[in-house]
Parts: structure tokens; sequence; C-alpha cells
């Protein structure tokens, strides 16, 4: 390794050799197991709780592709970590965040849980006046109808946003998929299929004859990751199976 090369690895966090070790081989299982069912399906490290020496201990192995459920969190990782690194924000958007979710995140590569036409013009707009890059937008959809999820329940309200996203006064946004959060009832049934990804499959198909789309899905976490990569979906997002388990959000 060359001095400059070896000096430029210092200004960022550094696992212990144990831990890069660990995460490593938890990665690497998952994208096996990712890659034996679709190789063409993206998995997003969720790194959320978990400090920045973790991320790098993964993106040391060319990872770039990682999720994160808080902004603020997201902003003071995007701050200290390399600006290569493909941000996905997949926790439950405020209104009131969008703007420092736009503004302060350069390398906001997607935000996958937008669920209103109010934020997609928040996001939009405070991107514009940032002149920042363009952000990949996936609209969540409550496929499980459960009232403590975020997501559109209407397709119409839905399409709505859509047509928002196409016109001239979105520049900074692009429509690349379709989201959702499975239920843990489903996940657990042992049913042959999982209802709430098939919900979000029926929805692409609507949405792609109509539009002349093809939406991508991001549906699967650590729990139900191979079962959503077996009904077509494109982006699993996983965390424990990756970076272990997490301490609740109050101990934070």
């Amino acid at each position: 390794m060359s001095s400059s090369s070896s000096s430029s690895s210092l200004i960022f966090p550094q696992p212990t050799e144990s831990r890069a070790t660990e995460l490593v081989q938890n990665y690497n299982n998952v994208l096996a197991k990712v890659h034996a069912l679709n190789p063409k399906t993206r998995l997003v490290a969720v790194s959320k709780f978990k400090p920045a020496s973790d991320i790098m201990a993964l993106y040391s192995i060319g990872v770039r592709h990682f999720g994160e459920n808080y902004v603020q969190e997201l902003v003071a990782k995007s701050e200290e970590l390399p600006k290569d690194i493909c941000w996905h924000f997949i926790g439950g958007l405020q209104s009131g965040k969008c703007k420092d979710l736009s503004n302060k995140v350069s390398n906001l590569w997607a935000v996958e849980t937008v669920d209103s036409l109010k934020k997609c013009r928040q996001l939009n707009n405070a991107r514009e006046r940032k002149e920042g890059e363009v952000i990949n937008v996936y609209l969540q959809v409550n496929t499980s109808g459960e009232e403590q999820k975020s997501g559109f329940l209407q397709m119409s309200d839905l399409e709505e946003t859509i047509k928002y996203i196409q016109s001239d006064d979105c520049k900074k946004l692009e429509l690349v998929g379709l989201m959702t959060i499975g239920s843990i009832a489903e996940s657990k049934s042992g049913h042959e299929e999982n209802y709430d990804f098939k919900k979000l499959v029926e929805w692409k198909k609507v949405l792609d004859e109509k539009y002349h789309f093809d939406l991508e899905l991001s549906m699967g976490m650590s729990n139900d990751y191979e079962q959503a990569i077996k009904q077509g979906s494109s982006c699993v997002r996983v965390g424990s199976s990756i970076f272990g388990a997490r301490p609740p959000k109050s101990e934070k």
C-alpha cells in the first residue's frame, strides 16, 4: 500500500481487525444468499445506530450502498465518511426533516420512504435551491394496511405524486420504484407467498402498464429478504444480519 492511500484511510474511523473480519464475513454470507436467488438484487447494508467505523469495514471491500433510518444520524455520518457512499434514507420521513435531508446529504442516493406529494415537493425544492444531484425516489406503499405504518393506501394518491415527479416542476427527483415494509405477521406466516409483497408486485404491474415504467421493488429486511427476492424484489435492506443486534433507540 502506498503512503498516500495509507494516510487517506486514516482520515476515516477504522474498526478493530476482529470487528472488520466479523462484518465482512456477515456481509458476504448475506450477499451470497441474495445472489443465489437473484444476482441483480441490490443489497443495502442498514447501518443505523452503528458506528462509522463499522461502515468503513464494509467500505474497504467495495460496499457503497448503506441505509439509515434517522435524518440526524445520516447527516452526521455523511459528513464524516467518504463522499462516494450511496446513502439510502429508509426511515419514516417527517415533513420537517425533508429540507435537512435534501440540503445536508450531498451524496443522498435514494429516499425510499416517500409517502406523500407534499414531501416530494419539499425534497425537490430544497434540492433545487441547493443545486444538488438528482435523488432517486421510491414511493412507499402501506401494503399491510397497519395503522402504525406509513405509506400510500390509495393508488389515486400515489398516481398524483407520480404525475408531479414527472412534471417540469420537479427537476431533482427521479422515480425508480416502490417500497414496502411487510408486516411481521406475514413474514412469520409460513405462507408460500408473502401477501404484503404480493400486493406491491400487483401495484407495480398496474403502474408499469399504465405509465410504461419498469419500477424497482424495495422489499425485504433481515427476517424476510429471501422471500422478498423470490417474489421479485430488486433491493433488500438488511441490518441486523450484517451488523448484529442494535441497542434500543433510548440507549443511543
